[in-house]
């Protein structure tokens, strides 16, 4: 007996899985994933609406854990939040069923005597990776389509958000087995598991950096992937634009969290002849609305930077700018045990500053004056392709000139981030900024398979079976001529 353990214990041991339960939950939701594909779509709507319901039934608990998390108000976390994902649900139930149905396609010539269609069919199973900035928008926002196809999904919160993560966890947990919808939370060694996983489709919100990581580990396996990532958005303001307006939306669209968003503006253009009064504008605007330098500490509608190493960073910016030779126009104070820095606007800043050259994601705001618009085309088309460009103008020759001159995942005229919001328009990047859309019936197709059907009714394909008769040649000819 001694001799039979001493035996077994020389014997190499299999290293313990550090994370079973994702295992054990991809496994599982394989057989969902077959079942999901004859869910029909009264069983899926009636899903969204259980979600519905769970979502509201915790709306105190997500406002309260904006204010954890972030030091967000109320009406912010309600409005960036909680509304984009019930908006997103409504448009699922009124229109899914149209979205889903078979659409029949013609017959060109050559395919004579058939009838055909495309079917979307689940992807299979699915991963979620959301980001910290907007935890219950970016994660849920994505849910609902792949719902709504009839996939099974596993999602990674960021811990980050601890708070948020939470919640989302509970609203998910209400709904759903864990065998169609799985929460995993906690750190990097969570989401490298889960990237190791042969999933039919990834879905990830969050930084360049990390959107290669997440298509590499894609690659591994052949999965589809929309990457949702980022960028340096600019602002191109010309001589023609309406200040008042420009100063204010773009005062809210820049610090609704503090910076932290995605699309939020990250540089300003703007034409020498308006740029004095455009800075007075906007510095007015921030003045009314939060007080100026550490005055904005005391409001109630700024948010905090999410931890002291982002905020670390993003002070990082200021100060190296600075260094370099930056003007301070407006703002500038900083308190780092309270993860706060005020909104700041920069002027003169030279190009070698870092914040030139890294996304910002924070409350600075540099501002650089022109006299030539191919100028500012020529430095937008010298950087990776932007999420979000926008353009204030009255000229409509420069709109569509800027417009047709530059590549971006969305645009804005005379507005900022509203696209987001508009549920009839595809929400993504290109290139570096990401890869693939979503919202409304965009995101069916990306949490789809687009199959195509062909029925032959009529056969004529024996006609090119060999041996070919010579004649054929001239039919095949006199085809092509026609194509």
């Amino acid at each position: 007996m001694q001799a039979t353990t001493a035996n077994h214990t020389d014997q190499p041991q299999a290293a313990a899985d550090p994370h079973p339960r994702i295992a054990r939950v991809f496994q599982a939701q394989g057989q969902t994933a077959l079942a999901l594909r004859e869910s029909t779509v009264a069983q899926r709507l009636e899903k969204l609406e259980a979600l519905r319901q769970s979502l509201l039934h915790h709306q105190q608990a997500i406002i309260d854990a904006a204010a954890a998390d972030f030091g967000r108000s109320a009406m912010e976390a309600e409005f960036t939040e909680l509304m984009p994902v019930l908006m997103e649900i409504g448009d699922h139930r009124k229109h899914l069923k149209k979205w889903l149905k078979p659409k029949k396609v013609g017959a060109p010539l050559m395919m004579f005597g058939t009838r055909s269609q495309v079917r979307y069919e689940p992807r299979g199973r699915c991963l979620i990776i959301s980001p910290w900035n907007y935890p219950v928008n970016l994660t849920l926002g994505p849910l609902v389509p792949a719902i709504a196809s009839g996939n099974a999904v596993m999602i990674k919160t960021s811990e980050m958000s601890p708070h948020f993560s939470k919640v989302i966890k509970g609203i998910v947990e209400d709904c759903f087995d864990e065998s169609e919808v799985a929460i995993f939370e906690g750190d990097v060694s969570v989401a490298s598991a889960l990237l190791d996983l042969p999933f039919d489709h990834m879905f990830f919100t969050g930084a360049p950096s990390i959107g290669k990581v997440v298509m590499a580990a894609a690659a591994k396996h052949l999965s589809s992937v929309t990457l949702e990532l980022g960028g340096k958005s600019p602002i191109i303001i010309d001589a023609s634009a309406d200040l008042e307006r420009a100063a204010s939306t773009i005062a809210w669209g820049k610090f609704v969290n503090n910076g932290q968003t995605c699309i939020a503006p990250d540089h300003i253009y703007v034409h020498s002849s308006v740029k004095a009064r455009f800075v007075e504008i906007l510095s007015r605007t921030l003045s009314q609305w939060h007080g100026e330098g550490s005055a904005a500490q005391a409001s109630p509608h700024l948010a905090r930077i999410i931890n002291p190493r982002h905020t670390a960073r993003v002070n990082g910016l200021l100060q190296d700018a600075l260094d370099q030779g930056a003007t301070l126009l407006y703002g500038g104070a900083t308190d780092l045990d309270d993860r706060f820095i005020s909104p700041t606007l920069l002027g003169d800043i030279p190009p070698q500053a870092r914040i030139m050259g890294e996304e910002i994601f924070g409350p600075l705001l540099p501002i650089i004056d022109f006299s030539e618009l191919d100028q500012v085309i020529a430095a937008i088309n010298a950087q990776p392709k932007p999420l979000a460009l926008y353009i204030w103008s009255r000229n409509r020759a420069n709109t569509e000139r800027i417009i047709a001159k530059t590549s971006a995942g969305g645009t804005c005229i005379n507005h900022v981030m509203a696209h987001f919001l508009h549920q009839n328009l595809p929400f993504g990047g290109v290139n570096n900024s990401g890869i693939g859309n979503y919202h409304g019936e965009w995101g069916i197709k990306a949490f789809s398979h687009e199959r195509a059907i062909l029925e032959a009714k009529l056969h004529t394909s024996h006609y090119f079976f060999p041996p070919v008769a010579e004649k054929l040649r001239g039919v095949l000819q006199w085809l092509m001529k026609r194509m």
